[in-house]
């Protein structure tokens, strides 16, 4: 396993405080492809992809968040199947010192939509790249999701074209990820690449 680099900050998942990660909330918009996942849910599928667009206005800070993959053997053409939800932030308790200092933008309850309106699970961005807007083609995010009554915890490593990453940096991301210990260092031990239709798999990086 490769050694963890100063490049990729990770920090651990906590059910209280927000990673405190320094997010910048509209770059972070926008589709990501999930590359790696620990999440047992994405192993039969392909062309996973989460595209997040921010709610104008309200007292909340919320987005629509969109799921769209493939079956394994489904055609690279034919229609994703899709899962809609709206993202809250979750803000942390304050100290009286932090009063006043807005949480970071990193933890999130999603609820689904229609039919899957009584749905819920919570997730945060443990790190993501300096810049995660969509116009850096390098961008990057891991993402931690709390088990569920249906789905264990897991972790994804997005991208932001489905291509992927460098393979020394998905290294990189998976090291750090195996160095915060605790659950989610356990978790890191399960990556797997996510398929992604015309995309070769990547040399054994996890």
């Amino acid at each position: 396993m490769a050694t963890p680099s100063s490049d990729v900050v990770l920090h651990t998942p906590d059910s209280v405080h927000n990673p405190p990660v320094d997010l910048d909330l509209e770059a972070f918009m926008g589709t990501w492809h999930v590359t790696y996942s620990t999440l047992p849910l994405w192993k039969d599928k392909k062309d996973v992809t989460i595209t997040y667009a921010l709610k104008p206005g309200g007292k909340e800070v919320q987005f629509d968040d969109t799921v769209e993959y493939r079956a394994h053997g489904a055609d690279a053409t034919s229609a994703p199947s899709r899962i809609t939800g709206v993202d809250t932030l979750v803000t942390s308790p304050t100290s009286p010192a932090a009063a006043g200092t807005p949480p970071a933008p990193t933890r999130y309850k999603w609820r689904g939509k229609g039919w899957l309106a009584v749905a819920t699970s919570r997730w945060a961005v443990l790190g993501c790249s300096a810049d995660p807007s969509p116009a850096n083609a390098h961008a990057w995010a891991v993402t931690y999701f709390a088990k569920t009554l249906f789905t264990p915890a897991g972790l994804d490593v997005y991208a932001r074209t489905p291509r992927g990453l460098p393979a020394e940096l998905v290294r990189e991301i998976v090291a750090r990820a195996a160095a915060l210990g605790g659950e989610a260092g356990a978790l890191a031990g399960g990556f797997f690449e996510v398929e992604r239709s015309g995309v070769e798999r990547g040399p054994g990086v996890c």
